[in-house]
């Protein structure tokens, strides 16, 4: 069966999704993006990322096309129709079409596409094993809080990772780490405190981060936001990830360097058992 997308109103099989040559989200990168976990059918932490679409959508002026309440219908939608219980949903808005002129268009309509990808998230075998990262410099622009369709610094950063046997890249700015090429930071100091960057425009609000605060807060585990250097986080007990496609990731080498015992720690374990816990909630209360 060929995998079905959403393309401004209409659910189509992807080899018949077209979008127009013009568009701004092709022309300029001019748009927005989400991605939202799905575990068992169902979304994950679906509220709080359309709350940051619609402010990353308010800070570069685009129209929100749709309401929280539609969204989350068209997203049912395309779970259901490829029968998919487990991965990840992907959907961007842009500017919409008009001749290429760097000044907002007057009448255009936003362009929004959504698709699925299926992919392994609670078992995956990176969470068993752990995963390695390698440090960049962060060469974005200076806009990180909007979740931008302009990836290109994310793309080099992430190939240079691949190209040195990595899963990830840490983003680098004055000595500091900011994030991770699709994903938040942490580390775990030898006290057993987490230890994660604070919001500011230099960063992405991540959900799963958001989401990991309040579980870790509730378990009594020590938290510490602020910044660390990429030397103490050669120095750290463990290190992890999260994102919206990955959940909780155990980190196990950086540049090379084991972190830890070079396994994934007690402490990411312990979180990653609680954050899927609070996935599966939904999916237990719609049985």
């Amino acid at each position: 069966m060929s995998r079905i997308v959403f393309l401004n109103g209409s659910f189509l099989p992807i080899e018949e999704a077209k979008v127009p040559f013009m568009d701004r989200g092709f022309m300029f990168g001019d748009g927005v993006y989400e991605g939202i976990g799905v575990l068992d059918g169902q979304l994950i932490d679906n509220e709080a990322h359309l709350e940051r679409l619609e402010r990353s959508l308010a800070e570069v002026r685009i129209r929100n096309p749709y309401s929280r309440t539609e969204w989350t219908s068209l997203q049912e939608e395309i779970v259901r129709r490829n029968g998919m219980t487990e991965g990840f949903i992907y959907f961007q808005v842009t500017r919409g079409v008009a001749e290429r002129d760097f000044f907002f268009p007057e009448n255009a309509e936003p362009t929004v596409a959504m698709f699925t990808q299926a992919k392994a998230i609670a078992d995956a075998p990176a969470a068993r094993t752990g995963i390695a990262v390698v440090t960049v410099p962060d060469q974005r622009w200076a806009r990180r809080d909007i979740k931008s369709i302009n990836l290109l610094a994310q793309v080099l950063a992430k190939q240079a990772a691949k190209e040195a046997g990595a899963q990830e890249a840490w983003l680098v700015e004055d000595g500091f780490v900011t994030e991770g090429g699709s994903s938040s930071g942490f580390i775990v100091t030898k006290k057993g405190s987490i230890v994660v960057r604070p919001l500011s425009n230099a960063i992405l609000p991540g959900i799963t981060r958001k989401s990991l605060l309040r579980l870790s807060e509730e378990a009594r585990i020590p938290l510490e936001e602020r910044r660390f250097t990429v030397e103490e986080a050669y120095d750290a007990a463990e290190a992890f990830l999260t994102s919206a496609s990955n959940f909780v990731l155990p980190i196990v080498t950086i540049d090379g360097r084991s972190i830890g015992d070079g396994k994934p720690g007690p402490v990411t374990k312990r979180l990653r058992e609680l954050y899927l816990s609070m996935a599966r909630v939904p999916a237990m209360a719609a049985e």
